[in-house]
């Protein structure tokens, strides 16, 4: 038993437990008090913040796009769309209902589109459908209450002011796709999201990290359903919390002239083809288009899959820049440099002449010219100007295909001129070598003969026969082209400039690059000349048609058959070049017209026009004062037929009378 003094001390001994157990627990909660309040305190209090903030993104504006004359032809507009913020997302299906028959959508179809983005995290809104109309965006904001999660976003969409004019060369936006996104990531160290737009063509893909910009982002209050109450001074709530403004993309001023773009584009509407206008003295581009074409705002809207269907199943292809993404054979425009070669390796001379009939046998084969009879003798400037196939075969024949391989290199043929364009193809001139490699087969004599008038195994595009002519109007200086002429921010400040970079000086004999000015030049301004009737007045040009097979005629009817009659798709392509004044060229441009028949016919009168726009617009004094010279010609040829019709009447009067009297 226990006595009254050992209860006490049992019972003290446990109270004193008990207590220490009570303080032991009054400083466990003061020391979680003192972390909550006092050392965490600052960090609780804006989480506390936070909760009720919602970060929404600041899109930095896209750089804006100029002609060289500073005329805009990209802008940006402001565009709605409905967005989705999971996070507050709350009565799914009659919140998800009630949007559906607000923008006319099926309820599955908004349901896939955030599962699509899915992966997202929950505060990050879901754009759901875009450029939405004023009565749209009055039936969300008016029903705001009963749609928690919902609300419209304001995006900056892309406008190209000229719509399908130089679309290919501009290029489009659209947004990046769930397959892009790591890749993109990877190439441009950013962290891409869903609903983000790229450029994805053209100048727009070139160079957008230059115009995309740094996006930014703002804090905005909202209530437990993330509907936004009012926007807030975040510095007024806690220093941590900081608005970060957008930083708007630089924008870039082009070589391209916005009237000759126009000009070339109306002269090609309604054609599958393209054209090139280059400055001969620096290598930049004046006018780059290629038809048929698209909208290029239409991406940035975002493109129904109707559209896109249309655009990547059209037989003619309107997606694909066939400047410099498509060759072609160039046929007779190739011969100049035939010329040249022969004329450099002793092949002929200024006095060579060789008589143009319609067909030379070689081998087992007949080459044959494209004027069924012919007996006239040309030297090397009117076989340019006749277009004289058989000329060019006879000198093929004593010619090494390496041999015209080395001097069409040296003008930039076979390879890619570097213009600052996604996806350019280089196009081919063949040589013994390239042929063993690729087909296991030796080079055959007869292939030089066709490859001598462009056609065969050569292939080109039209920024490279555009570029080649300006080296030889400038008389062997070869440009790098090039379309960004400056790139400058909103202040004006310039940040680069591009200079001109001369990639070839090629040496010649003088007295080369005098027969070959001299021969282009009569292609244009002589009687006779295969583009004489096409020169437009004033313009002074100097060029050379040509004619790309498109298919290898089977017999003497098929060559000589009329190409207007021939099944579309068999048509030849009509090609010409040019290069103007001829006085002191300033222009170099090449056109092709697919299935155009020919180049006189159908390519030389969309160069005449383009050149007609520079000369009017850049050289008004020159266009009329060469207009006056070529008036005066012309009068003086039909002055000259009219006598010579008069004297062949007055002689057959004559002749008429005399048998008369003999009678």
């Amino acid at each position: 038993m226990f006595g009254d003094e050992d209860l006490i001390k049992i019972h003290k001994a446990r109270g004193t437990h008990v207590a220490n157990i009570i303080v032991f627990c009054f400083v466990i909660v003061f020391i979680r008090l003192w972390y909550l309040q006092i050392f965490k305190g600052e960090d609780y209090h804006r989480y506390s913040i936070q909760n009720r903030l919602r970060k929404e993104t600041l899109r930095a504006p896209r750089g804006m796009i100029y002609s060289r004359n500073n005329q805009l032809l990209v802008d940006n507009i402001p565009r709605l769309d409905v967005v989705i913020t999971r996070q507050f997302l709350q009565n799914d299906e009659k919140t998800l209902k009630r949007l559906s028959e607000i923008l006319d959508m099926d309820v599955d179809s908004i349901v896939k589109t955030i599962q699509k983005n899915s992966f997202q995290a929950k505060y990050r809104p879901i754009i759901i459908k875009k450029n939405i109309s004023l009565e749209e965006v009055a039936k969300i904001e008016t029903e705001n209450a009963s749609l928690p999660g919902v609300s419209v976003d304001t995006f900056i969409s892309r406008e190209y002011l000229d719509k399908e004019v130089g679309a290919h060369a501009l290029g489009y936006i659209s947004e990046i796709s769930q397959d892009q996104l790591p890749r993109f990531k990877n190439r441009d160290n950013v962290d891409y999201m869903l609903g983000d737009f790229i450029g994805q063509f053209g100048l727009e893909e070139i160079m957008d990290n230059t115009l995309r910009g740094e996006n930014g982002y703002e804090f905005v209050e909202v209530d437990a359903l993330g509907r936004k109450k009012k926007y807030i001074n975040t510095d007024n709530l806690f220093k941590g919390i900081e608005d970060q403004p957008p930083s708007p993309g630089l924008n870039i001023r082009l070589t391209l002239d916005k009237d000759m773009q126009v000009e070339a584009y109306e002269a090609l509407k309604g054609k599958s083809g393209s054209l090139v206008a280059i400055k001969v003295d620096t290598g930049e581009i004046l006018a780059m288009i290629s038809t048929p074409a698209f909208d290029p705002s239409q991406f940035s809207r975002g493109i129904s899959n109707e559209l896109w269907n249309s655009l990547t199943t059209n037989e003619e292809k309107p997606l694909g820049d066939r400047s410099i993404q498509n060759h072609f054979s160039p046929g007779s425009t190739f011969k100049p440099f035939t010329a040249i070669t022969a004329l450099e390796e002793g092949i002929i001379d200024e006095n060579t002449k060789i008589r143009c009939h319609g067909s030379l046998k070689f081998g087992r084969r007949v080459y044959r010219s494209w004027k069924k009879y012919g007996l006239e003798k040309y030297e090397i400037t009117d076989a340019l100007k006749h277009s004289c196939n058989i000329f060019f075969y006879k000198i093929a024949t004593e010619m090494d295909i390496d041999q015209l391989a080395k001097y069409a290199t040296m003008f930039g043929f076979g390879k890619k001129t570097g213009i600052q364009l996604p996806r350019e193809v280089s196009g081919l001139i063949p040589t013994k070598e390239w042929k063993q490699k690729t087909r296991g087969e030796i080079w055959q004599q007869g292939e030089t003969l066709s490859c001598a008038i462009g056609q065969s195994y050569v292939l080109t595009s039209t920024l490279q026969l555009a570029n080649a002519y300006a080296a030889i109007a400038t008389k062997g200086k070869l440009f790098k082209p090039y379309i960004v002429k400056e790139i400058f921010n909103n202040q004006g400040k310039i940040v680069e400039v591009t200079k001109p970079e001369l990639l070839n000086e090629i040496k010649l004999k003088p007295s080369t690059w005098d027969l070959i000015h001299k021969g282009l030049y009569k292609v244009v301004n002589e009687p006779h000349g295969t583009a004489f009737w096409r020169r437009g007045l004033g313009n002074q040009m100097a060029g050379k048609t040509g004619t790309s097979q498109v298919v290898k005629a089977q017999s003497e009817d098929q060559l000589y058959a009329k190409c207007s009659e021939k099944d579309y798709k068999f048509r030849h392509h009509g090609v010409f070049v040019a290069f103007a004044p001829f006085e002191k060229p300033e222009i170099a441009i090449a056109a092709l017209v697919e299935h155009g028949c020919g180049g006189s016919s159908a390519a030389a009168p969309v160069v005449e026009r383009v050149v007609s726009a520079y000369m009017k617009k850049y050289l008004p004094k020159k266009q009329e004062e060469y207009a006056a010279k070529e008036k005066a010609q012309l009068h003086s040829i039909v002055r000259k037929r009219n006598e010579a019709r008069e004297r062949a009447e007055a002689e057959a009067e004559a002749s008429s009378t005399e048998i008369e009297e003999e009678d």
